[in-house]
């Protein structure tokens, strides 16, 4: 992989992981566009860790923009253990603990499950990517029209926390649904005002992520230039991203978003067509 190859699918993790628009998806689509996946020492240097390491950046984006929110999290979470004190702060550390094991059991199921589907139909991956995106575009513009925007993020109660964190398993599994995508549209859909949805939404991917960049970090490249450029690009894009879209949201919708991903779907459809 060149230092080029890298920097562009760098930021393109930076830009898609943290908008409801599917990261995965997207470091799927972007190489084959190209014609780098006909490339076999590109395919050799993509495949496995070098998409976890492209998350690991954006990871470390999501944990420095909430750092402070992360330490009073388990600190309040401590307390409420230890000390029973019960402080929202509390409650929504134990939400996020309990919504991630579930979604993340459900994630490993689902993504054998895919797998024996795809079994390496390239064409296949593309065309289920591309009805993902039209799909959860729509659903995704319906439900953000239609909600109410009852329930700050303080106010998210447990069944919410639990339905949202379930929700991401579905991401996990299936490239072209976005795991932001598919909590953020869940959040909504339960009455989630949409700053909070984000915001609920970038904590709980924290722990899921962590878990799959601990899994494959062995196999990180920390020797090559170019896997250090494509966390790096992911990184400070993702940390960008995360300030756009919460300030974004205060005032503006989710339907910018959900109209891009039909277009890209359709654009996807129209090229496995061509080719």
């Amino acid at each position: 992989m060149t230092i080029i190859q890298a920097l562009i699918l760098g930021i393109v993790q930076g830009l898609t992981e943290l908008l409801p628009v599917s990261s995965s998806g997207h470091l799927n689509v972007i190489p084959w566009i190209l014609g780098w996946t006909e490339n076999s020492n590109f395919m050799a240097d993509f495949s496995g860790a070098f998409d976890v390491a492209l998350h690991f950046g954006t990871l470390i984006a999501i944990g420095i923009f909430f750092l402070k929110d992360w330490i009073n999290l388990i600190k309040a979470g401590f307390n409420q253990v230890v000390k029973k004190e019960k402080t929202t702060d509390g409650k929504m550390f134990w939400y996020l603990v309990i919504a991630t094991i579930p979604a993340g059991i459900l994630a490993l199921v689902l993504e054998k499950i895919s797998d024996i589907i795809i079994d390496g139909n390239f064409e296949l991956e593309m065309g289920l990517i591309a009805v993902a995106l039209i799909v959860m575009g729509i659903i995704l513009a319906i439900v953000d029209k239609r909600a109410e925007s009852k329930y700050k993020y303080e106010d998210i109660n447990f069944k919410q926390s639990l339905l949202i964190g379930i929700s991401q398993s579905l991401a996990a599994a299936f490239p072209g649904i976005s795991r932001s995508g598919i909590t953020m549209t869940v959040a909504r859909s339960l009455k989630i005002d949409r700053e909070s949805a984000a915001k609920f939404s970038f904590l709980l991917s924290t722990p899921i992520v962590a878990a799959a960049v601990l899994v494959d970090i062995t196999e990180f490249a920390l020797t090559s230039i170019p896997f250090w450029i494509g966390v790096l690009s992911s990184f400070i894009v993702g940390l960008f991203i995360i300030k756009f879209l919460m300030d974004y949201l205060k005032k503006g919708s989710f339907k910018i978003f959900a109209i891009y991903r039909i277009i890209l779907g359709i654009v996807i459809l129209g090229l496995i067509f061509i080719r």
